[in-house]
């Protein structure tokens, strides 16, 4: 298990800050509760696609009051992409810099490649599961008919996953001696990539029902 802990996106619920209770808001205080209650309705299952006038309705605001704060529903979703990038990147990129610093340390070891990868994929699986909402986002059911460049960027957020696993794993292999480090370490981390795919899509068919961490560490310990 990693050291640091995926972040969950704030509730909208009872128990919320008072801040967030107040009748007007600032500015910013609004836009977050606006993101909050998009990213609540999406962990309603079964929840097809959300409309502003239901945004604005469980918010008790007119739909203008919504494009005060955001210029398009697009905008929105960007919102909440902007939070799943800057919550799981800043966790890899803690476990890349250690991985950096260790290696400055002493030589290379193979388990320690792959110790990363399995942190790397617990990061996104704990970030889904903290967040039901944002793993909708995150695998596209969220987004269908909506603007295309929000699919695009969900696409490289896990191209960038991937590239963070393909780095480890290529020092990884080189320590094993494989003659072709850098294929081997693209096939693996794809292979990775598409698990954490297939866990993030059955969490959201299943109704949030089956975890994406189930028996994750022996998956891993098959998978490495």
């Amino acid at each position: 298990m990693p050291e640091s802990t995926a972040e969950e996106f704030p509730s909208t619920e009872e128990g919320a800050p008072a801040a967030l209770a107040r009748k007007r808001p600032r500015a910013g205080e609004r836009r977050v509760q606006i993101l909050q209650a998009l990213a609540a309705m999406l962990e309603q299952p079964g929840t097809d696609r959300v409309t502003t006038a239901a945004l604005a309705a469980r918010l008790e605001v007119s739909e203008a009051a919504l494009y005060r704060h955001f210029a398009s529903k697009a905008q929105m979703f960007e919102g909440l992409i902007e939070f799943i990038e800057s919550s799981v990147f800043s966790l890899l990129n803690q476990i890349m810099a250690k991985a950096d610093a260790a290696n400055v340390a002493e030589p290379p070891v193979l388990d320690a490649g792959l110790r990363q990868a399995a942190r790397m994929v617990t990061i996104v699986l704990q970030f889904a599961e903290k967040n039901p909402g944002m793993t909708r986002v995150m695998v596209g059911d969220a987004l269908v008919l909506e603007n295309e460049r929000l699919t695009q960027r969900m696409n490289l957020f896990f191209d960038k996953v991937e590239a963070s696993l393909r780095q480890c794993l290529r020092d990884a292999h080189a320590a094993s001696a494989s003659q072709t480090p850098t294929v081997d370490a693209q096939v693996q981390a794809s292979v990775l990539v598409a698990f954490v795919l297939g866990r993030l899509q059955r969490f959201t068919r299943s109704g949030f029902k089956r975890l994406p961490t189930e028996q994750l560490e022996l998956s891993l310990a098959i998978l490495l």
